[in-house]
């Protein structure tokens, strides 16, 4: 089944009306996406740190067991993180939720297909690594149903979305890594935020 989905368009129902959802963007497309979405000082873009992002959303959510953590990323650089997925099925908090956003290509280097092109299903990967939900998304309706999963059940939640794979105008965050920081830890944390 050929995908429909339009990745800006899934990344922006995501972040509608996200209130306190702390987000972490995963390196390239995806950090172009919650940006383009609307940049917030709550959205911490991976920067230069390929198969970082879910593992950096499992620490944020432990740290904060109160917030709700969404993850998004690709599926090139989820599979670079493959290893992260069984870290959290073990640790199993309650309030990481991850987003692939698969467009089965490898964005940032010239759109080489990954290995979900040749039948990698992250979700059932992430279901035997123990996740409470993980689901593969291809049309409107189970994108709404992720979307609800990702934004409210309790977790660890994964759904793979299958995403039109197309090259857009890049909208990028600041690249200043410790603006970035400073932004989140003050949005995060308040004032208290200045004086650890």
């Amino acid at each position: 089944m050929t995908a429909t989905l339009r990745r800006r368009d899934v990344v922006r129902a995501l972040l509608e009306g996200r209130d306190g959802l702390l987000v972490v963007a995963g390196l390239g497309s995806t950090a172009w996406d919650c940006t383009a979405a609307a940049d917030s000082a709550l959205t911490f873009p991976m920067w230069g740190a390929m198969g970082a992002a879910a593992a950096t959303g499992l620490g944020l959510a432990l740290a904060q067991p109160e917030r709700r953590v969404l993850v998004v990323t690709g599926d090139g650089e989820m599979l670079m993180g493959l290893g992260s997925l069984a870290t959290i099925g073990v640790e199993r908090p309650a309030n990481l939720a991850i987003a692939v956003i698969d467009n089965e290509r490898y964005g940032e280097t010239g759109m080489q297909a990954t290995h979900t092109a040749h039948g990698v299903d992250l979700a059932a990967i992430a279901r035997a690594c123990g996740f409470a939900q993980a689901m593969l998304v291809r049309t409107a309706a189970e994108s709404e149903e992720a979307r609800r999963a990702l934004l409210c059940a309790p977790g660890p939640v994964l759904a793979q979305i299958k995403v039109v794979p197309e090259k857009l105008p890049l909208v990028l965050p600041p690249r200043d890594g410790g603006l970035l920081r400073a932004r989140f830890r003050r949005a995060l944390l308040g004032p208290a935020a200045d004086l650890q």
